[in-house]
């Protein structure tokens, strides 16, 4: 197999499997977002402002793993 084959491979499923972490903790930020602006719709402004911020951190993550795909495709 082509060495620059492979190197394309591992990039990919690193981004791959780098985002499906921070995919899915989004989703399970958003269901718990909107449970919560259901039981108490007057708590938006707090709720509203955890969510957004906890999002930015989840999608870090995802950002990190970016990053070393790029670094995987371009140095290794």
């Amino acid at each position: 197999m082509d060495p620059e084959a492979v190197k394309f491979l591992a990039a990919g499923l690193a981004m791959g499997l780098g985002a499906l972490g921070p995919g899915i903790g989004i989703g399970i930020l958003g269901y718990g977002a909107m449970q919560a602006l259901g039981r108490n719709p007057e708590a938006r402004g707090p709720i509203l402002t955890n969510m957004i911020l906890a999002i930015a951190f989840t999608e870090a993550i995802g950002i990190y793993a970016l990053i070393v795909a790029i670094i995987m495709a371009m140095v290794v």
